[in-house]
């Protein structure tokens, strides 16, 4: 006799009828399942993490809070997800990763032929079932810039200057956004923003339970007509960063490279996670950074000169490095650089020699100088257009890498193979050679 079953959790309102209909025939052995009852979502996320393997999760829709972080967090346990209607207003769970999608009135025949269909049975001598996320969607995305660095670099300001230095090109017309993903979000106030929605709040929350269209996406954004491109405002207060679910999130940035050509996010140097914290809270008060880095095709990291400047500079590179972004993704920028070029050499080259030893073929760009420029705080005040010149040399920098990117010469090329030499086939040294 076959050892295997189905292991079913579920989770639903109190009273739900068919939640007492399926441990009903849980225990009486009408259906070859083991039917694990949960009290809530919350139960559902602690059980799914410790590591036993389920077949399914049976949900109810009307539950407060079951969205597209549960779902993704269950396939990633390799868990099939199954939606029972409950009078929810109507959500496409299957775009959101369900496997299938049940009636209120299910019969017993009913679930097993949908769990014969997308759950895989469960021996008794196994104790977790691995499984991958829902597969990647093909379609449009959007180059992403990620711009990051110390406190009182000019971190925003720069960002605001690459944005409007790519929508000044033709391929991407109207097609370039600005987003603030900063925890201390300041692009509003640079802006001179009248409203504060909507914003990054808004759009996680339209990803959070459902697939919104480019149309809908892009009416979550700014026009900044005077210079260009499209502003997503950020966080309204620090602790708003407690709305943001990391896969929600993900999905929120993968959909606002599809509406645009172009995303210039800016983003904290915190890139920080519970593997060297310890803690499950710091990595998820830095998903956006974190999420946004790793996905970025250029990580620009902005300094200042001087010792200190230097020193944080390379600190913030460094980590952007230990994150998994490779060398020659990163541009390091320094602002307010000076203008003398004996300066600027000096800056590269103890930049050069306190970052670790690159190789020659991996290594990334060197620094770009971005001078200081007068004035810049009444043209910021005033919400008019940034001075096209002081811009030019890193937002010209930027789509060049981005160009160089997108025909491939950045992209390692394939590992040398080794064949064999058969002994006289390469000649042999002689006195004269």
């Amino acid at each position: 006799m076959s050892t295997d079953r189905y292991v079913v959790l579920g989770v639903a309102q109190v009273r739900s009828p068919w939640f007492r209909e399926v441990a009903r025939w849980s225990t009486s052995a009408m259906l070859p399942i083991e039917f694990v009852k949960s009290m809530s979502l919350e139960e559902v996320r602690v059980r799914l993490r410790a590591g036993r393997g389920y077949s399914a999760l049976l949900v109810d829709d009307s539950l407060a809070g079951l969205d597209r972080d549960v779902v993704e967090l269950a396939r990633d346990a390799g868990c099939a997800v199954i939606v029972v209607e409950g009078g929810r207003a109507h959500r496409a769970w299957v775009e959101l990763g369900a496997s299938a999608v049940l009636p209120a009135s299910f019969a017993r025949e009913e679930l097993l032929q949908v769990l014969v269909q997308v759950a895989t049975p469960i021996a008794r001598s196994t104790a977790v079932s691995g499984g991958d996320g829902a597969p990647a969607v093909d379609g449009h995305r959007g180059r992403l810039v990620a711009v990051t660095g110390g406190g009182g670099t000019g971190t925003s300001t720069v960002a605001a200057a690459i944005a409007q230095g790519l929508a000044h090109d033709p391929r991407n017309l109207e097609l370039v956004c600005l987003a603030d993903l900063a925890l201390h979000a300041e692009q509003a106030m640079l802006h001179g923003a009248a409203d504060v929605v909507p914003g990054v709040i808004e759009l996680v929350e339209a990803h959070r339970g459902g697939a919104p269209s480019v149309e809908e996406v892009r009416r979550l954004t700014w026009h900044v007509t005077d210079r260009g491109y499209h502003l997503l405002l950020g966080l309204r207060r620090h602790r708003d960063w407690t709305a943001v679910r990391p896969r929600a999130f993900s999905a929120a940035l993968d959909g606002l490279r599809r509406a645009f050509q172009v995303v210039v996010a800016d983003v904290d140097a915190d890139l920080e996670g519970e593997r060297a914290t310890g803690s499950v809270d710091v990595e998820e008060r830095n998903v956006m950074a974190r999420t946004t880095v790793l996905a970025a095709d250029l990580v620009v990291v902005v300094g200042l000169p001087g010792m200190k400047g230097l020193h944080t500079l390379l600190g913030r590179t460094r980590d952007v490095l230990a994150h998994g972004v490779p060398t020659t993704h990163v541009l390091p920028v320094v602002n307010r650089a000076p203008k003398g070029p004996r300066a600027r050499a000096e800056l590269t080259a103890a930049y050069a020699a306190l970052l670790e030893p690159v190789p020659d073929d991996l290594a990334g760009p060197g620094l770009l100088f971005l001078a200081e420029r007068r004035h810049l705080d009444e043209v910021l005040r005033d919400g008019s257009r940034l001075p096209d010149v002081w811009l030019t040399p890193v937002a010209g920098s930027v789509q060049a890498i981005l160009d160089r990117s997108r025909d491939g010469s950045l992209a390692p090329g394939p590992a040398p193979v080794l064949e064999p030499v058969t002994p006289g086939s390469v000649g042999r040294w002689t006195d004269d050679g």
